[in-house]
Parts: C-alpha cells; structure tokens; sequence
C-alpha cells in the first residue's frame, strides 16, 4: 500500500508544480513589479488560511469523499479562469486552486494516517518524499516549456485533466473512504477546540514551526526564482528549468535519511537548516553584484541544502500525534503551509517597496537561521 500510496501523492504534486513557473511571471506580467506580484501571492494565500480551518468542519459535516471531490471541481474550475491571461481571472483563480488542492491534500492525508502503520512513518516518509520529488523535478519546466510553445492555457488544461483521472481513480478504488466510521460524538466537534489542543503538545507546536520554515523558504524559492530571471534577463524558461533542477537534490532524500539514522534527526536538522540560509544568504551577494550565474549556482546549492530538511517531511508530526486526534490536529498542522504561504510574500512586498529584490534572499537566510535554534528541542530518540 506505501508505494501506490507515495505514487499517487506524486501524480498530486506533479500538478501542483506544473504551473509554478508560469504563475509568478504571469503575476510579474499583469501586475508590473515583483512588488505587486508579493502583494498578489500575499493576498490569495489567504483563501488557503481560510480554508485549512474550515475544510475540517466541511470533512464532519459533508465527509471526506465529499471534500475530495469539490476539491477536484475546484483545481478544475481554478484551471479554466487561470488559462485566461487576465489579472483578476488569475486571482479568483489561484485562490480557487489553493483551496482545490487543500481539500485533496488533507483528505489524502488523512488517508495516509489510516492506511501506513505509525511504525512505519519513519520509513514511509523517505519514500513518498522520493516520489513527489520525480513530479518537482519535471513539473516546472514542463510547464514554462508548454507555455512558451503552446501557449499559457496549456500547463492549466494539463491540470485539470491529471486531477479529473487522479480523483476518478481514487474513488473507484475507495483510497479516501475512512477505514472505520469516527465515533458520533466526534463528528461536530468545535475547530477552536483543536487549535487549542494542538497548541498544549509541544512536540506538535515544533513539528508545526519546522515545518512552516522549511516550506517558507520553498515559497521563496518557486516565486522568487522565476521573477529573479526575468529581471536578470536569463528569460522566462531559466526559471522553470532552475525550479526543476533545484528540485532535484530531493531524490537523495534516501540517503540523507540514512546520514539521519546515523547521526539522528536533530543534529541533521540543524545543519540543514543553518547551511541553507547562509547560501540563501549568499545569493543576494551575487543578485547585488550583477552576476546572475553566479546566483544562479547559489540557489541550487540553496535547494540542495533545503532538500536534507525534506528528508524529516511530515514525520515530526506523525510521530507526535496521538492516532485517535489525526484528522483534528492534520486540520491544524497543515496550516503550516498556508503560513508559509501568506507569510514570505507579505513580508516581501514590504520590503520591496523600500529596497531590491536582494532583501528577499537576505530575510528568507536569516529566517532559516533562526529556526536552526528550535532544533535542539526535536527527542533525542528521534
């Protein structure tokens, strides 16, 4: 069950990535500057904050095949208005696309949890991580490629038919209906009530920080890297191809999984995380020179860097979560990724009104350096 499980979860990601090019030069495009294209990513990713809490309700209320599927309608819909090349087509379409792919992903989610014995986590995750790398590494160039010679509708029409078969597949197979129905007491229960228990468990409140870090830095990393290459002159297509490229180190996520076991997660953490805000850091050096290889080279040692904290994924989370509270606190945890989402960009789109775009890899550096400090708090028996 583990590799179709990990297989299919890459089929996800690989749809998610298509367009990730494409969209932050779209947003530079319609909206002129990397300042306004912040202010865009910081406002839609308010819809994906909305959403992470309210999809849990909708999952007690309508259940999880329901969500599944309007979060497929949603990718569908979101794929049509975003083919158009127009400002606020992309905006109702993106945030459109945020809530479509968290109502699959929490739903997928929570399967997961169901279906992989909580032994076999540690395991696990080094595989799926494997697997959804194969669809980073492809996706992104694919896309920038696509919408170059074919035109921008097609890496959204892509979309729209890998999560109609995706979805399909998965409900004829049954892969989203729970395994055991939830107790009657437990399928209204109060969102604020998880929020608060989430954040009385320690060990939940760091997977949560170390999390959103991580996925706070490959926010920048996917809108940044392609508006740096239009405004560096490298062209539209270098972005895309860097996304890919710098996608690639996670295929060695096994092995730093092994380099994990052998000196445990917490120090792996630290050196991951400290390594990939200093040449984080060192980008900026190279965008304020004027040499765009050079940063080029900088972003992808960045990337490799990053993907050592991959290698730990959701598995923090898994092990700390008690079985019977997964799909409450899975609601609450993934609102790592809609933070990491609304925050980066905002922060940016302050900083760009005052200074260059080198602030951003300066500010994303530092912030990673500062969640190198939290890692002394992960078990030592992890």
């Amino acid at each position: 069950m583990a590799l179709p499980l990990a297989a299919l979860q890459a089929i996800l990601v690989f749809a998610w990535v298509l367009p990730s090019a494409v969209i932050p030069v779209q947003a530079l495009t319609l909206l002129g500057n990397a300042q306004k294209a912040s202010v865009f990513f910081f406002g839609v990713s308010f819809a994906g904050l909305f959403g992470a809490l309210v999809i849990p309700w909708l999952v007690h209320v309508a259940g999880r095949r329901a969500v599944f599927v309007l979060g497929g309608v949603l990718i569908v819909v979101s794929s049509a208005f975003m083919a158009f090349d127009e400002v606020w087509f992309l905006i109702i379409g993106m945030a459109l696309r945020i809530l479509g792919f968290l109502c699959l992903d929490v739903s997928f989610e929570v399967s997961i949890m169901e279906r992989i014995p909580r032994r076999a986590f540690a395991r696990f995750e080094p595989v799926r991580m494997f697997a959804m790398g194969l669809g980073m590494i492809i996706g992104p160039w694919f896309g920038a490629r696509l919408s170059l010679d074919v035109g921008v509708w097609s890496p959204f029409a892509i979309v729209a038919v890998m999560t109609t078969g995706l979805c399909v597949y998965m409900m004829r197979k049954r892969l989203v209906e729970p395994l055991r129905e939830a107790p009657i007491a437990d399928r209204t229960p109060n969102p604020l009530r998880f929020v608060a228990r989430f954040l009385r468990q320690p060990r939940l409140r760091l997977a949560w920080v170390l999390a959103m870090g991580r996925s706070a830095w490959w926010t920048m990393f996917f809108i940044y890297v392609p508006i740096y290459c239009v405004e560096s002159g490298l062209g539209k297509e270098m972005g895309g191809i860097i996304l890919s490229v710098g996608s690639a180190p996670i295929l060695l996520v096994p092995l730093w999984g092994k380099l994990g076991q052998w000196i445990g997660l917490r120090k792996l953490l630290a050196f991951a995380f400290m390594t990939t805000g200093v040449v984080t850091m060192a980008v900026a050096v190279a965008v304020a020179a004027d040499q765009p290889w050079l940063g080029v080279a900088l972003l992808l040692a960045a990337a490799t860097c990053a993907s050592v904290i991959d290698t730990v994924g959701n598995g923090l989370f898994l092990r700390a979560v008690h079985p019977h509270e997964r799909p409450e606190m899975a609601s609450v945890y993934t609102t790592y990724r809609e933070v990491a989402h609304l925050g980066p960009p905002g922060v940016f789109s302050a900083l760009l009104t005052v200074f260059t775009l080198p602030v951003v890899f300066v500010t994303s550096g530092l912030s990673l350096i500062a969640v190198t400090w939290l890692t002394r708090y992960i078990p030592k028996r992890y």
